[in-house]
């Protein structure tokens, strides 16, 4: 998935684990940004009796850069603290939810939220409380007006949400994975025409599915600095360096400064990118180092194997991946943006520092009719100019990986005919339920009594 289960250490530590970013100009409030980072993947709904819930020993940060140097200029820091109020009943509620406050809710969460940026640390909200997660008709009813309650405004003006979200990421794990398959393709995969599998439709793996968002939707003038409209952004979750267990196993204390231990800018960069042995070290460290993973980027793994699991069907990638060309299209994608001149009246180049993150040129208004394809559909709004919910970013990126954007850098080369159509076969239509036409976007989470899985 974009980022869920990416490395083999952080797989064993879902609740510091960032699944999904994005960053796009709010297209009900356009004098915005919203920026979502989603933790804890592949929920599934009936998660009692103990739901899902952000770590209380995990810092949670959003960092955002604005001079394009691959380093933090601000920084949005989130804590969260889980209260019990009654320690000796096994439920999480003993009757319906019908408010934030309830009495019937017996675990939940708050949390604080602290800006850090050149003026300072500056506290914009405490004691925010996030909403239960969805249980089902009889324990939290009216679900959708429940978590509503839970958007908070910041001291700012700035407003919050930080709670349980339908998964909005849409993609065919189970046909990806298996050999780099997609189902619409796989007549000319060349271990699926073996088995004798014919075009097929693909299947959405995380449908019905939740994740844990925080969601900050911030004034651009908030976020941007000396009238350069071009921010890079990305987010990561920190633990203490030592955690002591007593005894007895039942208490523990995290003691020493923080570290780094997941971090997500662009979709599938760690994923599909940066080979096994180096995803955990990847995780460690900050955009500014990314130049020692631009290898990487420049001659991607993917390219050189698409032309053997599909054969005759990309020769000229195939005749490019030979030649050892490197792909400096992907590199202006995912680790410097795109300068100006490339495509017309559009740039998100924040500078020649080679850093994976999330470019959002906040100058480029939401489109009234947005393309899931974003930039490749003529949609200068959506990714690779940030991400928006519904981005199709797997087709997008497998479409810029076979070829389609080499020719942005070398008007000469022939771009091959399957390379444009490459898809798992998926769209928004494919998840169980609808995005938000507001904040925080990502749609109502599912209930464990509709959606058991």
């Amino acid at each position: 998935m974009s980022s869920h289960r990416e490395a083999p250490e952080i797989a064993k530590d879902p609740v510091a684990d960032s699944t999904d970013l994005y960053a796009f100009v709010s297209p009900d409030k356009p004098g915005t940004v919203t920026l979502i980072a989603n933790y804890l993947p592949l929920e599934g709904p009936a998660g009692g009796p103990n739901f899902y819930e952000f770590g209380d020993d995990v810092l949670y940060e959003i960092h955002i850069d604005t001079h394009g140097h691959g380093e933090a200029d601000i920084t949005y820091e989130f804590r969260f603290r889980t209260q019990l109020p009654n320690p000796d009943t096994f439920l999480y509620n003993t009757g319906p939810i019908t408010s934030l406050h309830s009495p019937n809710w017996n675990r939940r969460q708050t949390y604080s939220v602290t800006r850090r940026d050149g003026w300072g640390h500056h506290r914009l909200g405490e004691g925010l409380i996030c909403p239960p997660c969805n249980i089902g008709p009889l324990s939290t009813p009216g679900y959708a007006a429940l978590a509503g309650a839970a958007v908070h405004t910041l001291s700012d003006g700035s407003r919050v949400f930080a709670g349980q979200r339908a998964e909005g990421f849409y993609v065919d794990l189970g046909s990806i994975f298996d050999l780099g398959d997609l189902r619409p393709f796989q007549n000319f995969q060349v271990f699926a025409k073996a088995e004798g599998l014919k075009a097929a439709p693909g299947v959405n793996t995380p449908k019905f599915l939740n994740v844990h968002s925080i969601a900050l939707q911030v004034p651009i003038s908030r976020v941007t600095e000396h009238h350069r409209p071009v921010i890079g952004v990305w987010t990561v979750a920190k633990r203490r360096r030592a955690r002591i267990l007593d005894s007895e196993g039942t208490s523990h204390v995290h003691s020493g400064p923080h570290t780094q231990v997941s971090r997500l800018g662009n979709p599938l960069f760690n994923e599909v990118i940066v080979p096994l042995g180096k995803k955990d070290y990847w995780n460690t460290q900050r955009p500014v180092h990314d130049k020692q993973f631009a290898h990487y980027v420049a001659h991607p793994e993917l390219a050189g194997l698409l032309p053997v699991l599909y054969p005759g069907v990309f020769p000229r990638l195939a005749a490019l991946d030979k030649a050892g060309k490197p792909r400096a299209d992907l590199e202006a994608i995912l680790l410097t943006g795109i300068p100006k001149g490339i495509i017309d009246g559009f740039t998100n180049f924040t500078g020649p520092v080679q850093a994976d993150m999330l470019r959002l040129n906040t100058s480029i208004p939401p489109t009234s009719k947005p393309s899931i394809f974003g930039l490749l559909g003529g949609d200068p709004a959506g990714f690779p100019n940030g991400r928006r919910v519904f981005d199709d970013v797997v087709s997008i990126e497998l479409r810029a990986i076979a070829g389609v954007t080499y020719k942005l850098i070398d008007p000469s080369y022939t771009v091959d005919a399957a390379a444009g159509e490459l898809t798992d076969g998926l769209s928004p239509d494919d998840l169980g339920g609808p995005y938000l036409s507001h904040f925080p976007y990502l749609g109502v989470p599912y209930d464990g009594y509709h959606h058991p899985s």
